[in-house]
C-alpha cells in the first residue's frame, strides 16, 4: 500500500499547526489510529502545550473541539448521569441490570437519546428498567422513526403515546410488521374502535404479544350476545382473544359442574366479562360457599355476579358470620332475606354504620369485636400451600 498520500497529508496538517512541532521536538510519536483514550490524553496535552507557547493561536472551533473530546464519558455511569439520571436512579439501574455496566457507550448514548426525544425522563426510566430489563439492550433504534409515527398516529398524541410506552415499554421492540400492525389491523376488523382498542392498550399492556383469534373463540364471542354496540364489547373481545383456548374450556367446565348451561355462563361473561379473569380455585370456593353456607341457588350468581368476585376471607364469611351473631342476640336490623345480598354488597363503611355501631355502646364493641376476629381467620393451610406460577393468568 502508498502511504505518501497519508504521509504528505499528515506533514501539511503539521506544518500549517506549529503546535504539533512541540510533542515531536521532545521525541514523542503521533499515533497513527489513537483510541479513544489516547484522544483524550492527546488533546489535553497539545491545548496545555498551545496555551504555554501560542497563547492566542487556538481558534473557538479548536478549543470547542477539545472540550468536547475531554468530556467524553469514561463509563456507562457517566452517561446516564449526563443524561439525566441521579446516583440512586443509576443504582437501581444497574441493580435491575447489571450488565449495563459494560455496554458499548456510543451505543447506549444514541439509544437515550431516541428515549430523551420523546420525553422520557430518569424516573420513568428507571420505571422501564424495573419492568423490562432487557430494555435498553434489545434493538429500539432499529426502524425508530417509522415506528413512532406510526404508534403516535394509533395513539392520537404524543402524551398518551407516553403513557402507554411507560406501561408497555416493548412498544418500542415488538416486531413492527408481525406484531403491532397486524394485531391492530385484527381489532379493528372485529369492530373494536381506535378509542376502545387505545383504552384496552393501556389497561393491559401485554395485549398485543397475547392476542391470537380462532373459529372457537370467535364462537364463543357469537354465543356471549354482546353487540358491537355495547360498551362491554371491547372487555369481551380482548380477553377472550388475550385467553389460552384451553383455560377458555376449562373455565367453562367448571361452571358447568355446578349446574350451568355453557350458553348461560357466555351470558354471563357478556353481561360481566371480567368473570373470565377468575381462576377456576376462586369461583368453586366461591360457589361451594354460596351453595353451603348461604343457601342460596347456584343460579343466583347470575343476578349478582358481583358473589363470585368478592374475598370469601375478608368480605362472604365474615358478614355471614356476623348476620348469624346479631340473629342469636336478637337484634335488629338482621341480615337475611334480600337484604343479605344488599348487605354483602354495601361498602365496608356503610355496612359497619348500618349493622354494628347502630347499636348502643357495649353491644356494637362486641359486635365490632367478633366481626373482626372473623375477619383474621386465613384460608386453612394457607401458609403451606404451594404456590404454582403459571405465567399469565388467564
Amino acid at each position: 500500500m502508498n502511504r505518501r498520500p497519508f504521509f504528505l497529508l499528515h506533514s501539511i496538517s503539521v506544518l500549517r499547526n506549529p503546535v504539533n512541532l512541540f510533542p515531536l521536538a521532545l521525541g514523542y510519536r503521533i499515533p497513527k489510529a489513537p483510541t479513544l483514550e489516547l484522544s483524550w490524553h492527546w488533546s489535553t496535552f497539545t491545548s496545555a502545550a498551545a496555551t504555554a507557547l501560542f497563547p492566542s493561536s487556538e481558534t473557538l472551533e479548536e478549543k470547542v473541539s477539545v472540550e468536547r473530546v475531554g468530556a467524553c464519558p469514561k463509563d456507562s455511569k457517566d452517561v446516564f448521569r449526563s443524561w439525566g439520571c441521579s446516583d440512586s436512579d443509576i443504582a437501581k439501574i444497574f441493580q435491575r441490570r447489571p450488565s449495563l455496566q459494560n455496554v458499548d457507550l456510543a451505543n447506549l448514548q444514541s439509544k437515550l437519546n431516541l428515549l430523551s426525544g420523546l420525553g422520557l425522563s430518569s424516573t420513568n426510566l428507571v420505571k422501564i428498567i424495573n419492568c423490562r430489563p432487557r430494555f435498553l439492550g434489545s434493538r429500539i433504534n432499529k426502524f425508530f422513526d417509522g415506528r413512532l409515527d406510526y404508534l403516535q398516529e394509533l395513539f392520537g398524541s404524543r402524551e398518551v403515546l407516553l403513557k402507554a410506552i411507560i406501561r408497555n415499554p416493548s412498544l418500542l421492540t415488538y416486531d413492527f410488521y408481525t406484531k403491532i400492525k397486524p394485531v391492530v389491523a385484527t381489532y379493528e376488523d372485529m369492530g373494536v374502535s381506535r378509542k376502545d382498542l387505545i383504552a384496552m392498550l393501556l389497561s393491559r399492556p401485554t395485549l398485543i404479544p397475547r392476542t391470537s383469534i380462532n373459529d372457537e373463540k370467535l364462537e364463543y364471542i357469537r354465543k356471549t350476545g354482546i353487540s358491537r354496540d355495547s360498551k362491554m364489547y371491547k372487555y369481551v373481545v380482548t380477553l377472550f382473544a388475550i385467553s389460552r383456548t384451553e383455560t377458555i374450556r376449562a373455565k367453562l367446565a367448571n361452571f358447568e359442574k355446578f349446574g350451568f348451561s355453557e350458553d348461560e355462563v357466555l351470558g354471563l361473561v357478556g353481561r360481566s366479562p371480567l368473570m373470565l379473569t377468575l381462576s377456576i380455585d376462586k369461583v368453586q370456593r366461591n360457589m361451594t360457599f354460596i351453595l353451603s353456607m348461604m343457601k342460596l341457588p347456584a343460579n343466583a350468581v347470575l343476578g349478582y355476579p358481583f358473589l363470585l368476585f368478592f374475598n370469601l376471607e375478608a368480605v362472604l364469611k365474615p358478614r355471614m358470620l356476623l348476620a348469624g351473631k346479631i340473629q342469636d342476640m336478637g337484634l335488629l336490623p338482621q341480615i337475611k332475606g334480600p337484604s343479605m345480598l344488599t348487605a354483602f354488597r354495601m361498602k365496608e363503611k356503610r355496612f359497619l354504620k348500618l349493622y354494628v355501631t347502630c347499636h348502643p355502646k357495649e353491644v356494637a364493641d362486641e359486635l365490632m369485636e367478633f366481626y373482626s376476629s372473623a375477619k383474621d381467620v386465613k384460608r386453612l393451610a394457607e401458609s403451606s400451600k404451594k404456590k404454582h406460577n403459571k405465567g399469565f393468568p388467564f
